[in-house]
């Protein structure tokens, strides 16, 4: 979906594809027929964006045969399909019955990491409509917060001068100028944005930057307003923003909350907990491991890293953190000018929702995906931005 903003630029919404995670270039043009056209067709639009996650093995056979890339191209364009974005931080392994720690390999120190998102670059620059030259790539936040010392910044830092570099030489030769953004989570290397800032320093900022996932700013606490500002003084770009909303716990002390927090308590993803008290930020890996001891203090709300959707808050006495995420976006696109052009629903946990909560056919997650994206539709337009054909 396409916005235009009161400055005359365009922004892009779409909505990520690991909500129905492949493996394989088959299983991925499998999603566009089953998942992705049926949303579309939900919302009316003759166009729709979504932003693409291509595991490392089907990334591997889009770039080993250049006809197939052509193919996924023309299989995108029949469709009502665009993309101007990818999700490269999950590598493979992300419809895996337990993802967990494993998501954060390989990381920045890891070779693997540039040469999948330098292949991932090189397929953006072929999929990406005519008239939009450019894209982006969001990345995991340069690695898990274990195992990471001096060496293995070093060497991050060493992958992603050479990404920039790629980068460039890949504008030069086919004219389509892409980024690509660290991702702050809870329990990374970079955990915040503030943290992002100072490794970004002596990297090339006009290819490297940030993506701003809502559910993970909120999550940490962190003010939209003042991150956003900070980013922007420091000179650090927003290459995109996802939008999603965290788990919210006012009370997190009474046993009626913590016995509705342990149904979002799941084995497959990690997530990660936080409550912010007068001495900063405390916080556990998963959600069962707050709900399990007493490490997490229970005076002051929890919140947990877990996507709900956007449009379907958890019942009380949980909420979500949707304000976070309109607050956000109004700092990101209701100035003068938009601070990002790329924004991406991403709720990748539908399967992972309690059992009352989660669809039970394709039709009733598609029916989901587009009401997330016409909450998200709705934000933008009481921004004063114009949606295009």
């Amino acid at each position: 979906m396409r916005f235009r903003h009161p400055d005359g630029s365009v922004l892009h919404l779409s909505y990520c594809t690991n909500v129905h995670p492949a493996e394989t270039l088959d299983g991925v043009r499998a999603q566009l027929r089953d998942h992705c056209e049926p949303v579309r067709r939900l919302l009316g639009r003759d166009r729709l964006g979504i932003g693409l996650w291509l595991a490392r093995d089907a990334a591997k056979s889009l770039i080993t045969d250049p006809v197939a890339l052509r193919a996924l191209r023309a299989d995108l364009d029949a469709r009502g399909l665009e993309v101007v974005t990818l999700n490269g931080f999950p590598y493979r392994g992300f419809g895996s019955d337990e993802v967990k720690y494993r998501v954060y390999k390989p990381d920045w120190a890891d070779p693997q990491r540039l040469e999948h998102t330098t292949d991932l670059a090189r397929l953006l620059a072929g999929l990406l409509p005519d008239d939009m030259p450019e894209g982006s790539i969001s990345t995991l936040p340069l690695a898990w917060r274990t195992a990471y010392d001096a060496d293995a910044a070093r060497a991050s830092r060493t992958a992603l001068t050479t990404l920039a570099q790629r980068l460039d030489a890949l504008e030069e030769t086919t004219g389509r100028s892409l980024r690509v953004g660290l991702e702050p989570e809870p329990g990374c290397t970079v955990e915040t944005t503030a943290d992002a800032i100072a490794p970004l320093t002596e990297i090339a900022r006009d290819r490297i930057g940030i993506c701003v996932d809502t559910c993970h700013l909120a999550t940490s606490f962190e003010d939209p307003a003042t991150a956003l500002d900070a980013l922007e003084a420091a000179g650090v770009p927003v290459v995109k923003t996802q939008l999603s909303a965290a788990l919210h716990a006012e009370h997190p002390d009474r046993p009626e909350v913590r016995e509705a927090l342990g149904a979002f308590a799941e084995p497959r993803f990690l997530h990660q907990t936080r409550t912010l008290t007068p001495a900063g930020l405390r916080g556990t890996d998963d959600l069962a491991e707050a709900l399990g001891d007493d490490r997490l203090p229970s005076a002051r709300p929890w919140r947990a890293h877990f996507h709900v959707p956007l449009h379907a808050p958890p019942a009380a006495p949980l909420t979500s953190t949707l304000d976070v995420l309109r607050d956000c976006l109004r700092t990101l696109v209701g100035g003068a000018h938009p601070r990002t052009r790329h924004l991406e629903v991403e709720t990748y946990t539908w399967q992972a929702l309690p059992e009352g909560l989660r669809p039970r056919s394709r039709a009733q997650l598609a029916d989901g995906i587009a009401r997330e994206l016409v909450l998200a539709r709705d934000l933008l337009t009481e921004m004063g931005l114009k949606e295009l054909p």
